[in-house]
């Protein structure tokens, strides 16, 4: 699943969701361009009820922390002095931390880290470092450093803490997964994923496999340890190489179980947490798929809802119902998958079903998308102009102009494929399972059911399995939840509040992923308050 932030005033040309916590769209899609993300879409219980996520949560083991002391095999790691240099970005500068390939050989070779930091412009007495993640997994949390949170955070907030960032092993700048070329990311992300016989169901598992073995020949070492737990462990090398005593973090989507997971592991280490977008870890990735689905069908509605009552809505007018909209949704679905639109693109893509519905579910991240994606659809719909959904759907897996990709998808489906055994294992399994899939969102539930198949052909084991987080001893943590939110549904925020021992879950009754600097100026107070004075909100606080 992917899972990635996007601020409301995110500029929705750059991607990423984070699933990102998109500014440049860089935590936290949602669940994944829909092939390459499958993995993170991230659901709960088949029902969808609360209940069942409990059930599941009692019933997985906790994460055990780690001893307080640090290991003499990584005193060297924990002893490393940042060489801080110029960026090319103003008023950022940038070193490499080494953090052990392999913590539990730490001989056997490094990993290099990429971190970036600016520095807090006063007044008032420095806080320390805040580190930033906009989720994913494979958000780059220096691009959105550099383009958002160092120079859009609060003022105050930027005032008191340095900035900093530092993206996760796989990711970006810090030795990053590669899998397919430009040419070949646009086949896979062209690749049917509502296959109706056994030819294109076989070709959706060659595309997975080629995808995956394209992963497993570029770093067959590194893809062994991508895991969100050596991330974590990763944070604490950079906490101590920055010379603070506890972390101090935002993280957005994806990024919620990063910190989670950090402070599950170094619970006397924790400072002030917020956790934005919250995941639940004690869920399987079959569960976790289902629900998130739900939670896009959730978000459908509401656009539906709103849609029709604009001038300019092609799905239907003042008075259709959301199930109506979602049926003429899928029809228009249905008629590209027999007969692709036109898209005028130079390098002859034209608007397959599978892009078309990547485009539509990249916008239900930010209510402020909904506008274009209303424009995209009269376009197609109308016009048999696919121009305006493939530019969202090339936002969502982050292609540029030059028909290349980031390594966004590459490392959501590395750390994805590690961090749990697959949802399915075979197409049979998916087969039993679209019921289920297609009751919780009769629009988009069959694709992404097929799409959570792609960990089952990955070239290395998964070493995770579903686990509650309790971080017992930790200092009070902020767990963020919207209650529309498409990629990290609000009953998610709901669990992992009832399993950390010392969080405090804010609510946010809106649309949109995520509710740090997206608009609420409530959220923002209370966050901002926490932050800077270490003053968490009330257990179960409410905002709009």
């Amino acid at each position: 699943m992917d899972t990635r932030r996007t601020p409301r005033s995110a500029d929705r040309s750059v991607s990423r969701p984070g699933g990102l916590h998109r500014r440049t769209r860089s935590g936290a899609r949602t669940a994944a361009g829909i092939l390459a993300t499958a993995a993170l879409l991230v659901s709960a219980c088949s029902s969808g009820s609360s209940t069942t996520s409990a059930s599941a949560a009692a019933e997985a083991a906790a994460l055990v922390a780690l001893p307080r002391s640090t290991p003499a095999a990584l005193t060297s790691y924990y002893a490393q002095k940042p060489a801080w240099r110029g960026c090319g970005v103003p008023g950022f500068e940038c070193a490499t931390i080494k953090a052990p390939l392999d913590y539990a050989e730490p001989s056997a070779g490094d990993v290099r880290l990429a971190v970036a930091r600016k520095k807090a412009t006063g007044p008032g007495k420095r806080l320390g470092s805040l580190l930033v993640n906009p989720g994913g997994p494979g958000g780059s949390a220096i691009g959105y450093v550099q383009a958002y949170a160092g120079i859009g955070y609060p003022a105050e907030v930027r005032a008191r803490y340095d900035m900093v960032a530092v993206d996760p092993r796989g990711v970006a700048r810090s030795e990053p997964v590669e899998c397919l070329d430009g040419p070949g990311m646009d086949a896979y992300t062209q690749t049917d994923t509502t296959p109706d016989d056994a030819k294109e169901t076989d070709g959706l598992v060659t595309a997975y496999r080629t995808f995956a073995e394209g992963c497993g020949a570029d770093a067959p070492r590194l893809l062994r340890h991508v895991s969100t737990v050596e991330a974590a462990r990763d944070m604490d090398i950079v906490r101590a190489a920055l010379g603070d005593e506890k972390l101090n973090y935002v993280g957005a989507s994806y990024g919620t179980f990063l910190g989670a997971t950090y402070a599950g592991l170094f619970p006397d280490r924790a400072g002030r947490l917020v956790l934005d977008g919250a995941m639940d870890p004690s869920l399987s990735a079959r569960r976790l798929n289902l629900e998130q689905t739900s939670g896009f069908e959730t978000a459908f509605r509401s656009f539906a809802k709103d849609c029709v009552r604009q001038t300019d809505c092609p799905l239907g007018g003042a008075g259709t119902s959301p199930e109506q909209v979602g049926e003429k949704l899928k029809a228009f679905f249905e008629k590209l998958d027999a007969r692709p639109a036109a898209t005028g693109d130079p390098d002859g893509r034209r608007l397959t079903e599978s892009l078309a519905t990547t485009g539509v579910i990249a916008a239900m991240y930010d209510e402020g998308s909904w506008e274009q994606l209303r424009e995209a659809l009269t376009s197609a719909m109308k016009e048999n102009d696919g121009s305006g959904l493939l530019v969202l759907s090339d936002g969502y897996y982050e292609r540029d102009a030059d028909g290349g990709y980031s390594n966004l998808m590459f490392a959501n489906a590395a750390v994805n494929c590690l961090d749990l055994p697959p949802a399915f294992d075979t197409p049979e399994e998916v087969r039993r399972a679209l019921p289920a899939f297609e009751k919780a969102s009769p629009v988009f539930g069959e694709g992404l059911a097929w799409a959570a198949l792609n960990c089952a052909y990955w070239p290395v084991h998964a070493t995770g399995e579903p686990h509650r987080i309790e971080a017992k001893g930790a200092a009070p943590i902020v767990v963020v939840g919207t209650t529309r939110d498409p990629a990290t549904p609000y009953r998610w925020a709901q669990a992992l509040a009832g399993q950390l021992s010392s969080a405090r879950l804010l609510t946010y009754d809106g649309d949109g992923h995520t509710a740090y600097g997206r608009g609420s100026s409530c959220i923002d107070r209370t966050i901002n308050a926490y932050l800077l004075r270490g003053t968490p909100p009330t257990d179960g606080k409410r905002c709009s």
